[in-house]
């Protein structure tokens, strides 16, 4: 079983920024594919950003390319999601996901986080 805890979240203005972080346990990080997914009021919850297993390579929602990037410390087993240039749109409830392949729209992974909260005012 894989323990994903999330944090970061909070309130910033339109153009601000945010870094949420996760930190896993429950295996060993380097072998699980990580991402984000979010989820607004109203909304389904939607891919955001996925990284593989290394760190090498990493995937984007259209929305959010260019502002966004996603990494990850394998030594510290934390990933992170640095979120700039945010809009009220981004505003979410932000979950870590796990998985054994690559996530994305299709695979949301198999372990989720509780989520953290991101609020953009305008």
């Amino acid at each position: 079983q894989v323990q994903l805890v999330e944090s970061g979240g909070g309130l910033v203005q339109a153009g601000g920024s945010l870094r949420l972080s996760c930190l896993a346990s429950g295996r060993t990080f380097s072998s699980l594919t990580m991402g984000w997914f979010r989820q607004a009021p109203g909304k389904e919850r939607e891919f955001v950003a996925g990284i593989s297993r290394g760190g090498t390579t990493s995937s984007y929602t259209d929305s959010v390319k260019g502002r966004f990037t996603v990494s990850r410390d394998n030594a510290k087993n934390t990933v992170y999601l640095q979120m700039n240039s945010l809009k009220p749109e981004d505003t979410a409830v932000y979950y870590c996901a796990a998985g054994l392949r690559e996530l994305g729209p299709r695979y949301p992974g198999d372990y989720w986080g509780q989520g953290t909260q991101a609020t953009v005012s305008s």
